[in-house]
């Protein structure tokens, strides 16, 4: 972060300081394990804790002034409505100073890769930001911001949320040139009530955008491409294979440890690589060439941003030890990406058996066990061998699987993480393969450590 004035802080936020404003900060802070001399110090509240209780100790470790919403013994505090909101328009202001092309990302899933995707890409002629981890919300976010500084040329910001308003808060904040949308799922539907209610959350990215900035949509998603001729922004589309829009794919071959194809832009044929497999992984890197174009970027260049990229954590990641393949997708889970990772066991280069290993989707909401026996109806597709599941919904996989003709014989339902590593333990053997998949909240990562890490 470069210094600002405490003076225009205190401006940035509306708030109300009684002390000397005329010095420089070098961070603004949520935690007091970062706090430094010459910082400050947002007290946020949330469920289960409250920042007020550590102003003083801010103080204590340097920090300048602490925005509070009430007075605070021992602080210099600056005096707000909401921290939570303060943060956010902290976060504005200093956004504000830099002239460079961001780029919001959002959508039910994938949202994650497309933007880790689209940074690499734009990374081959800008210097860019990206949202590190899962700074997606509206804390998170601000955190990416205040990592700006005047080299950078372009960023990448992911946007998240669970309920209606939270993507309008850090849009307003972020002010996007450009937006991304993946799809429409039925992630956070529990909150939302209905794919409707998701398609209109996602779009609250368009409140903090310019109303002539472009958004780049999925042709393959009904809803999003229910919005062409309804909003009045340029609108870029891209398709897997439908012809009818400004991007598509064209002789897509799919393998074990990636994929090639050709991507076809107005009048322009040019080939790409991913090391990543999958089919959804090409509609992701289709979406950062529409990115990469409208920054005026040349298709060499994009593509061999796409060559480059590599997936990160816990997402689909693909680790061979002691001769068994793993794909390790343990960090979020729908219905749209389940359906992507059983592709990649379908599709994997193996000599020996397909285990897959099924947990709970989770935020699906009151038709939770319809979701998860519709994935299961998935499994046989997908040449498992045999299908472990695990959770609460999990059952609901083996329903799905053996309606479809799925052996059940084949299926076993475990109730702990510890029970499901054991009996992997006991039947892997050389050249066999693992999917793990499950909501994060589900930690299967635990199962592929207690087989790996001995």
């Amino acid at each position: 972060m470069e210094k600002m004035t405490l003076q225009e802080i205190i401006e940035a936020v509306h708030g109300s300081y009684g002390y000397p404003a005329d010095v420089q900060i070098s961070e603004i802070s949520t935690d007091t394990r970062t706090i430094s001399e010459g910082s400050v110090f947002v007290a946020l509240k949330g469920a289960n804790f409250d920042g007020h209780e550590y102003a003083a100790k801010a103080m204590e470790l340097g920090a300048e002034a602490v925005i509070t919403e009430r007075p605070v013994e021992g602080a210099k505090c600056i005096i707000v409505d909401s921290t939570a909101q303060a943060l956010l328009d902290a976060a504005g202001y200093y956004r504000s100073k830099f002239a460079l092309k961001l780029v919001g990302v959002t959508g039910s899933v994938g949202k994650t890769t497309t933007k880790d995707m689209t940074a690499c890409v734009l990374s081959q002629r800008f210097k860019t930001l990206k949202t590190q981890g899962n700074l997606n919300n509206e804390i998170g976010m601000p955190k990416t911001l205040f990592g700006l500084d005047k080299s950078y040329e372009a960023a990448v910001i992911e946007m998240g949320m669970n309920h209606k308003g939270e993507i309008s808060h850090m849009s307003m904040s972020a002010r996007p040139d450009m937006a991304l949308i993946t799809n429409i799922g039925v992630s956070h539907i529990e909150n939302l009530g209905s794919q409707e209610g998701i398609l209109n959350a996602k779009l609250e990215m368009l409140d903090g955008m310019a109303y002539d900035a472009p958004l780049v949509l999925s042709r393959d998603d009904k809803l999003l491409y229910s919005l062409k001729g309804k909003l009045e922004r340029p609108l870029i589309y891209y398709s897997l294979s439908k012809k009818d829009c400004d991007v598509y794919a064209s002789d897509v071959k799919l393998a074990a440890a990636g994929s090639e194809f050709d991507i076809n832009s107005g009048d322009r044929k040019i080939h790409a690589v991913l090391s990543c497999p999958g089919e959804h992984n090409v509609r992701n890197a289709l979406a950062a060439f529409c990115v990469g174009t409208q920054l005026g970027m040349e298709p060499e260049e994009i593509v061999s941003g796409l060559a480059a990229f590599r997936p990160e954590g816990l997402r689909q990641n693909i680790i061979v030890k002691d001769g068994v393949t793993y794909i390790v997708d343990c960090y979020n889970a729908a219905p749209d990406s389940m359906k992507a990772a059983l592709s990649l066991l379908e599709n994997a280069d193996i000599s020996g058996r397909r285990f897959c290993v099924l947990a709970d989707m989770l935020e699906l909401g009151k038709n939770s066990k319809t979701y998860h026996k519709n994935v299961g109806e998935l499994v046989p597709s997908s040449k498992a061998d045999k299908l472990l599941t695990f959770g609460e919904f999990a059952p609901c996989y083996i329903a799905g699987a053996v309606k479809k003709g799925f052996d059940e014989a084949s299926c076993e339902h475990f109730e702990t993480r510890e029970e499901l590593a054991q009996r992997l333990e006991s039947e892997l053997r050389e050249g066999d393969c693992v999917l793990l998949k499950g909501s994060r909240g589900m930690k299967l990562e635990e199962v592929f450590k207690a087989l790996t890490e001995k």
